[in-house]
């Protein structure tokens, strides 16, 4: 369609409109076909379409469909925090009744409320600064430390190792945009992705520092990456076993899961997979120990780190 530019919010005609797309480009490929570069607008999706397969969408359709993207979203956030109210509870429960039977009373030095909770440390680096603020934004809602930085993702491998060891994390998230080229060709090649190469090379970065997934667990990969690839590289969990498309805020939700699970319970792919937005085929992994330690005593003074970006 003429007169589609950067910035415009578009979907495919030769998909039925199921996606809509952030044009970041307009080029004139080899054959002279005028070509839109397309950014995911709730899916981290990288695509490219000629101009006559894209319609304009208009703004209440825009509106709707983020309208929709954010309570579905709310609805996977609130699920997370009651999880994480319901441990917090379930241990001090536990705490009153070990009080109870040291004939210790309520209130006494010991009992549940003077425990604290540190999750695991965070350091995001993402591909899409505006996915990069809205992840942020998440963050605070699902009450986890974190760090962010906006690095494309041909860069990530560099920056990666001087990151890791200025805020040594307890989990790693390297994500952006990713996609099976137009060509597709050889699925096992890296070649025919457009985005699995950079992260495939900055996880290898990240574990020539830190090998262990005990000691740095790492989620990588977006839309139809090659899973296998990022498994094979180091990562502990990844995307796409089924080369299909995942939500911006399933990195998060994974990282959740593993943040908030204390380090004597051991966090399996199976229970991830359940609690992430695009669900089945989107995302996998190796089990791991969780992440949540206490510490006592509670402080006036301790904060958590608040989600910020470099």
């Amino acid at each position: 369609m003429a007169g589609i530019k950067p910035g415009d919010i578009v979907a495919r005609l030769s998909y039925g409109k199921d996606i809509f797309f952030k044009v970041k480009a307009v080029i004139i490929t080899d054959q002279g076909q005028r070509t839109a570069l397309l950014k995911g607008l709730d899916v981290r999706l990288s695509a490219d379409a000629p101009l006559e397969d894209l319609e304009l969408q208009p703004a209440e359709q825009v509106l709707f469909y983020r309208h929709q993207d954010i309570h579905r979203c709310n609805s996977y956030f609130r699920r997370a925090r009651e999880r994480q109210e319901a441990r917090r509870e379930a241990y001090l429960t536990w705490m009153d009744v070990a009080a109870g039977s040291e004939g210790t009373q309520r209130g006494a030095p010991g009992e549940g409320e003077g425990f604290f909770e540190l999750p695991g440390r965070v350091l995001h680096v993402d591909g899409d600064a505006e996915y990069l603020d809205r992840c942020l934004h998440a963050y605070q809602q699902l009450r986890l430390p974190v760090r962010g930085f906006f690095v494309a993702e041909e860069e990530q491998a560099f920056r990666v190792p001087e990151l890791l060891s200025r805020y040594t994390p307890d989990i790693l998230v390297l994500t952006g945009h990713d996609g099976l080229t137009r060509q597709k060709g050889d699925m096992s090649s890296l070649d025919s992705y457009r985005h699995s190469k950079d992260f495939v090379a900055a996880i290898r970065a990240a574990r020539r520092l830190r090998p262990s997934h005990d000691d740095l667990v790492i989620f990588a990969g977006a839309c139809q990456s090659y899973y296998e690839a990022l498994l094979e590289a180091g990562a502990t969990f990844a995307s796409s076993p089924a080369r299909i498309l995942i939500h911006a805020f399933d990195p998060l939700l994974v990282v959740e899961r593993v943040a908030y699970t204390p380090i004597h319970e051991t966090v399996t792919p199976q229970e991830i997979i359940k609690d992430t937005i695009t669900g089945e085929g989107s995302i996998g992994g190796v089990e791991i120990k969780g992440k949540l330690r206490l510490g006592y005593p509670a402080s006036p003074h301790l904060r958590f780190l608040s989600a910020t970006s470099g």
